[in-house]
């Protein structure tokens, strides 16, 4: 538990200074703009309705679609203007959460306004006032109070939902967040949770303070409050370290341990080499190829299968070695990505049960669970059953349950533990495959293809050969049996271990050498010729 916590309060405060910077960036802005607008609306009926209804519209938007949905919108932008958008991290985020706040500040906004009483108005005229010193001089004091309970309220909405900008490749308090789950870590899950609460009320608090100054008249509330607010957000804009752009890796990963594990392995080959490492985590499939090609991240680990059917949609299961060699061919010509090498494993999707209940139903193969389907309950990750593997395996045995969920992976094996289903899409190297004594079933008809790890890497480092040379000694490196094993340790419930740890260990001094296999994988045709 020490451990744990102190892994976790050590990326605290890096953390802490992305999620301020992006949340009160994103409020800033909204204020900027939701602000005049509410105003300006207020005295436009034709103009208010409409501008009332689009922000309401957003925040019927669940935060996490919203901010999913920008990435693509930001590669389509940029390919139209032929500029270089970063579709991942920052500016994604920060669009979204500024379209999220919008609703409280300009609903309050024309509220302040409208609610005025038309006594003070008249008499604020009848003295000769301009419009613009009535604005400044009669309507926003009067309306201050209900201004700054809209700001509050967007405040505490964005900080909070800013934890979701994890999932879009920034980092924010999300990554203790989602990588506690997935590795059902709690002490980082409340570390998480407790330092964005802390967030969110210090600046309601400080936002009080302003309020309970313009309420008093009160110059040194209003000064101390908006004070520290721009000192917090100063101090969120300085980023110690961060070294030359050319020197500076980010190394992206999908949202189940073994990618933790994987990225914090490159992460320290690369640190070795001389770069410094940034991690853009829990990414879905999608967006983590997205994100590669276009170079917002510069290496992940993906997986074969997953690139044969989702990013080149193709539906025939070659042999392993003819699909690993058109897909090096594929995304290079196409998108410029580098297959750099398989690590020496295979993850690939089956299909699991518990054994004494397999045994009961006299099932081994997706065959022989077609009969029993519509008397069992299946449990899979939230993208398989939207994956082409899924249909594919759905028309070639006509499978169909009594019922279908969606997990988090961890909450999955949860699912088929305590008999909440009796079905799950596994991972062929997760450890607790073993450890929950599951049988795989077998695919005698071919509906699924080969998983083998593999080692992407983006076009503007496909010819950086130091970068190359320093990733290299990872390729071949895994046998399936210890990736399984480095699994358990991050996922196992006593005796857990961090990805970093489980890192550490699979290629420390007691790893196992390369199969052959594994290193006939990865040779070159060069290596071929030289060896021969």
């Amino acid at each position: 538990m020490r451990a744990a916590a102190a892994d976790a309060l050590a990326a605290l405060p890096e953390l802490a200074r992305a999620h301020l910077l992006l949340s009160g960036s994103a409020i800033a802005i909204a204020v900027l703009f939701g602000l005049p607008l509410a105003l300006w609306a207020a005295g436009h009926r034709r103009a208010r309705i409409p501008l009332l209804a689009f922000v309401g519209l957003v925040q019927t938007v669940p935060a996490l679609a919203l901010l999913a949905l920008f990435y693509p919108l930001l590669l389509l932008i940029g390919a139209g203007l032929n500029v270089a958008l970063p579709a991942l991290g920052f500016l994604p985020a920060l669009i979204a959460l500024c379209l999220y706040a919008l609703l409280p500040i300009v609903r309050n906004g024309v509220a302040a306004r409208e609610g005025l009483d038309p006594d003070v108005i008249e008499a604020a005229d009848g003295v000769g006032m301009t419009g613009r010193q009535r604005l400044l001089l009669v309507e926003l004091p009067l309306g201050a109070p209900v201004l700054l309970a809209g700001i509050r309220t967007a405040s505490v909405w964005t900080i909070g939902a800013a934890t979701l900008a994890t999932t879009v490749g920034q980092p924010s308090l999300g990554n203790l967040i989602f990588s506690g789950l997935q590795t059902e870590n709690w002490i980082r899950v409340l570390i998480g949770c407790a330092a964005a609460a802390v967030l969110a009320l210090v600046a309601d608090g400080l936002l009080a303070l302003v309020e309970s100054g313009l309420a008093r008249r009160s110059a040194w509330r209003i000064r101390l409050g908006l004070g520290l607010l721009a000192a917090a957000l100063a101090l969120a804009l300085v980023q110690p370290g961060r070294g030359a752009p050319d020197r500076t890796a980010a190394i992206g990963a999908k949202n189940f341990s073994e990618q933790y594990i994987l990225a914090a392995a490159i992460g320290d080959r690369l640190r070795a080499a001389g770069y410094r490492t940034e991690r853009r985590e829990d990414l879905g499939s999608a967006v983590a190829y997205r994100a590669v090609a276009a170079g917002d991240i510069d290496v992940y680990v993906d997986y074969t299968g997953t690139l044969w059917t989702n990013v080149l949609a193709r539906t025939d299961i070659p042999p392993a070695p003819a699909m690993r060699a058109e897909l090096a061919r594929a995304l290079a010509k196409r998108d410029g990505v580098l297959v750099l090498g398989t690590l020496g494993f295979e993850n690939a999707y089956a299909l699991a049960m518990r054994r004494r209940r397999a045994e009961q139903l006299g099932i081994s193969s997706i065959a022989d669970l077609a009969g029993a389907a519509p008397r069992l309950r299946l449990a899979s990750d939230i993208e398989f059953l939207s994956r082409p593997e899924w249909r594919a395996v759905e028309a070639a045995y006509g499978l169909r349950f009594a019922g279908q969920r969606s997990y988090n992976p961890t909450f999955m094996y949860r699912a088929i533990a305590d008999g909440s289903a009796d079905v799950l899409s596994a991972f062929s190297s997760d450890g607790r495959i073993a450890a929950l004594d599951l049988v795989t079933l077998s695919d005698p008809r071919g509906a699924l293809p080969s998983y083998e790890a593999v080692l992407l890497v983006s076009p503007r480092r496909a010819r950086d050969r130091e970068f190359l040379a320093a990733l290299k000694p990872l390729l071949g490196r895994i046998p399936i049996d210890r990736m399984r094993r480095a699994n358990l340790m991050v996922d196992r419930d006593a005796d857990k271990r961090s990805p970093e740890e489980a890192a550490r260990w699979l290629f420390g001094a007691e790893r196992l050498a390369p199969s052959k296999r594994a290193r006939a994988r990865n040779a070159s045709p060069q290596d071929i010729k030289t060896a021969q």
